[in-house]
């Protein structure tokens, strides 16, 4: 007669307390994990816009710096797109938009920042301003600031919180969500994590 082998009770508790601890040690590294996706998001984005406006820039200097008599313009994956001007604070060549804002200040607002983020990635995701944001809305933009500190900034939609009415706020600041920036004048783009606790 053969002898039956199997665990024993106190084996089977020993094991059970081992995936426990393992368990307590990483379950708060998967939690984590929706986090680091949105950094991880903006990150990238704000990178592929960087390079899209570089690109859109290279694409102008090496056509020699064209224009149409009053725009500096560059024809950029099939789009004609308007290029800053050069003034005392703004440098020339960076992309403001379909048709204005080469001066920055008035002319220049959220459906510029919306143009440059429709033209400057091959397959954007989408976006709107403020006031036409809905829940199918990838990212959200606003333009803040006057002349030479004329900026868009482009929010990560679910890191912004809503009014009373559901609607999304805009913070009218870059410390708030997850964000990133772009300052046509000198075409820095500034990444914002927003802080959680």
């Amino acid at each position: 007669m053969k002898k039956q082998t199997g665990f024993t009770l106190i084996e089977l508790v020993i094991v059970v307390v081992i995936l426990g601890f393992l368990a307590v040690t990483a379950i708060p590294k998967f939690i984590d994990l929706t986090e680091q996706a949105k950094q991880a998001n903006i990150e990238g984005m704000a990178g592929g816009f960087a390079t899209g406006v570089s690109l859109a820039r290279a694409q102008w200097e090496s056509e020699g710096r064209t224009n149409d008599g009053t725009n500096n313009t560059t024809i950029y994956d099939g789009v004609n797109l308007v290029l800053t001007t050069e003034d005392t604070d703004i440098r020339p060549g960076y992309v403001t938009g379909l048709t204005d804002g080469t001066a920055l200040g008035a002319d220049f607002d959220a459906v510029n920042c919306k143009e440059i983020w429709d033209n400057i990635f091959q397959q954007p995701p989408t976006l709107e301003t403020f006031s036409d944001a809905s829940t199918t809305t990838n990212y959200i933009v606003a333009e803040t600031g006057d002349l030479s500190d004329s900026h868009c900034i482009f929010y990560l939609r679910e890191t912004l919180d809503k009014d009373t009415s559901g609607n999304f706020e805009d913070p009218g600041v870059a410390n708030v969500g997850n964000n990133f920036t772009y300052y046509p004048a000198s075409s820095r783009v500034e990444i914002n994590i927003a802080v959680t606790n």
